[in-house]
């Protein structure tokens, strides 16, 4: 968690940006370059632009954006059908017959 929030203030970015995840799965790269010398310090190794394919920094998802089913929604918006809702009920496609 610390080195998560060094990388964060380090990079300039809320915290919540920082993948520990992925600095964990980070960790044994980090270890293979330091075996062989080319890696020293874990910060900077997790900072260095040529290290950035390790995914620590999350990406910007898009906002979730309703589906409107309705026919005219210029003229329907204030319609209870106007946005996409999944039905509550559950509806059987076969049946048994008794």
């Amino acid at each position: 968690m610390d080195l998560g929030d060094a990388i964060a203030d380090e990079l300039a970015l809320p915290v919540d940006r920082i993948s520990l995840e992925m600095i964990y799965r980070g960790l044994y790269h980090f270890s293979v370059a330091h075996q062989k010398g080319l890696a020293d310090d874990p910060l900077s190794y997790f900072t260095a632009p040529e290290n950035q394919d390790l995914g620590i920094v999350k990406s910007i998802r898009k906002p979730s954006i309703r589906l409107i089913i309705a026919p005219f929604p210029e003229r329907q918006k204030n319609s209870p059908d106007f946005f996409f809702s999944a039905s509550s009920q559950i509806h059987l496609t076969t049946a048994l017959q008794a």
